[in-house]
């Protein structure tokens, strides 16, 4: 996706001020989860947790993104500002303040702060911070892939044989629990194991920076993997839907990898298309 030369020349200051942005969240985040509790949780749905603290969270994201690029649209995971719909504004923040919340309340150490900048719909600029462990990845179109001011890149293994992936659960819309089962099953006994972490933006850095070879899940939302594309793709990773297209943004379906992805895809596709 070509962008505005004038967007482009700005990406890396832009991307310097939102990781700043995002540092000063994530130390909320840290100081909030030392004093959480559960009495703070509410349920916008069966498994889907929300607290004060991703409320707060997204405010501090959003008015920090509104002062860095005011003519962009917005798209939240908890709505606290009127959205832009992906049609309607060619630049749009996709913010998830706090991925993997369910983490966050019990206190287990993986969750993370999202925030993707797309451009028609194309993501152009990703920030994703894991926040117990103080790690800040960040990528621009054409700038690389980075955490911390090293440059990271993705796994050089290319056989599933050799793979260590990553996936996640859904936790609601579970008629294709079957089918995704089967593809965790046929995985399972192909590659060196799998991993579900509870944060699909670490996920996807993790992958960026050859933790993982591969990951792959269903039933995500744009502000749980805008960012995180990003950053895999300028990592020099491939990311696509489950049908090998582009559409991991906004279809619900993600595969990246290195170069892996071109024997993980074909065992994802030949369970899941199965009983579909």
């Amino acid at each position: 996706m070509q962008i505005p030369i004038q967007i482009q020349n700005q990406l890396p200051e832009i991307c310097r001020m939102v990781c700043e942005a995002a540092e000063k969240v994530s130390i909320f985040l840290r100081t909030e989860n030392q004093k959480f509790t559960n009495s703070s949780v509410v349920y916008k749905g069966f498994n889907d947790l929300v607290s004060y603290v991703d409320r707060e969270a997204e405010m501090q994201i959003v008015a920090a993104c509104k002062s860095i690029l005011p003519q962009a649209g917005f798209q939240t995971e908890e709505g606290t500002v009127e959205s832009g719909a992906k049609d309607s504004a060619d630049l749009v923040w996709i913010i998830d303040p706090l991925d993997g919340t369910t983490n966050f309340v019990h206190k287990v150490p993986v969750y993370s702060i999202s925030i993707g900048l797309v451009y028609k719909g194309s993501p152009i600029l990703g920030v994703v911070v894991h926040v117990p462990n103080q790690q800040t990845f960040y990528a621009w179109q054409g700038g690389g892939a980075w955490c911390n001011g090293e440059k990271i890149a993705v796994s050089p293994v290319s056989k599933l044989g050799e793979s260590l992936l990553a996936t996640g659960f859904p936790y609601f819309e579970f008629d294709k629990i079957h089918a995704y089962l089967n593809v965790i099953h046929n995985l399972m006994r192909k590659s060196h194991g799998l991993r579900r972490l509870g944060s699909a933006a670490i996920d996807l850095v993790y992958v960026a920076c050859g933790i993982f070879e591969g990951f792959f899940e269903y039933n995500l939302s744009p502000w749980d993997v805008a960012a995180g594309i990003c950053i895999v793709q300028e990592a020099g990773g491939k990311v696509t839907d489950f049908n090998g297209g582009t559409n991991a943004v906004y279809g619900r379906q993600i595969v990246a990898a290195g170069p892996v992805h071109g024997e993980l895809l074909p065992e994802i596709q030949k369970e899941w298309f199965k009983e579909i």
